[in-house]
């Protein structure tokens, strides 16, 4: 009972979970074209897919306290039997989950998604499954080669952590590009966008909860292991569980934004979004709350228009060249 009532009370729960990115990259950017190309895709987009019914609904909007009958009885006897396993990552792991906060969100894209590589290989680098995956991402080898992996006698990338994170991102990346939904990129990651389409196609929904029976079993079950996973390791969920237009509403646009609580001030250069929160002494998390996407706006457009809680603003002024500083080691540290 305990555990049923911290899964009621987060934000949003995080899902998904996958085994292995088994189709070539290069098959999944064709499949891409033809998915977006697709009526019969295309023409069943709704606001509350793949999210609205992982929770109860309210009169008005999503009750956000009760997990759906549909996902909690799997994730509470997931707790059941691998909190002690979970938890235990968090210290064991840190190093490797702070790696991949940097560059998931280099990449512009949910830290929360650091999860997929505990269901993957339980976050160790020399993890190999029985078809061959390899790695804490558990890439097979031609996927692993087209994204710019080495895969030789004498040399893997796939176990290199930083290497190969950068390379699920690009994955993700492209995936999140096909279906705009976490819930699907992540189904997608596991069992290939084949399987995904075909499922949308058969269900005629692209809601994960309506789709899920015409997926692989082991699909849809790593999509609950994740929720669970995500829940463990935080005892909250995640942006991953929304549409883009339900992330892009419950996310801060700057644009738009009036919070009298913080200031907008424009920032062009090298900045990195972990350096920054250092400097100022927040949470990557809360910094990428109020900055979605920040490095990858900022790289696409030259400038962006940072916000910054008003009593940080000195700080931030005072420590410019500091936090430049450490975002170009940052940098170059990744490129080695």
């Amino acid at each position: 009972m305990n555990k049923l009532l911290l899964l009621a009370t987060s934000l949003i729960c995080l899902s998904l979970q996958s085994r292995g990115a088994t189709n070539e990259f290069q098959q999944t950017a064709k499949q891409n074209q033809e998915a977006f190309k697709d009526s019969t895709l295309n023409g069943m987009a709704d606001v509350k897919a793949g999210f609205r019914d992982l929770f109860e609904s309210a009169d008005e909007g999503i009750n956000l306290e009760k997990l759906n009958p549909k996902a909690i009885s799997f994730v509470q006897d997931y707790m059941d039997e691998n909190s002690s396993r979970l938890n235990e990552m968090k210290s064991w792991g840190k190093r490797q989950f702070d790696m991949m906060n940097a560059v998931l969100t280099q990449h512009g894209i949910p830290v929360e998604l650091k999860y997929l590589a505990v269901i993957e290989s339980n976050l160790k680098y020399d993890a190999r499954s029985w078809v061959g995956a390899v790695g804490p991402w558990q890439f097979m080898p031609q996927t692993a080669k087209e994204l710019g992996l080495v895969v030789s006698k004498k040399r893997d990338d796939r176990k290199d952590y930083v290497k190969s994170t950068h390379a699920a991102a690009k994955y993700l990346t492209t995936l999140y590009g096909m279906y705009n939904d976490w819930l699907l990129v992540i189904a997608a990651y596991n069992c290939g966008p084949g399987n995904v389409n075909s499922a949308i196609r058969r269900s005629g929904s692209r809601n994960f909860w309506e789709l899920q029976n015409h997926l692989p079993a082991e699909s849809r079950n790593h999509v609950k292991k994740f929720i669970a996973t995500h829940y463990i390791m935080e005892g909250a969920g995640g942006l991953t569980t929304l549409t883009k237009k339900e992330t892009d509403k419950l996310l801060i646009n700057p644009e738009q934004a009036t919070d009298s609580t913080v200031t907008v001030i424009t920032v062009t250069g090298k900045y990195k979004a972990a350096a920054i929160a250092s400097a100022l002494g927040m949470s990557l998390k809360d910094f990428n709350h109020l900055n979605p996407t920040f490095e990858k706006s900022l790289a696409s457009k030259g400038s962006y228009d940072l916000r910054i809680p008003n009593q940080m603003v000195e700080t931030f002024e005072a420590s410019k060249n500091t936090i430049l500083e450490q975002s170009l080691q940052g940098m170059l540290a990744m490129a080695r």
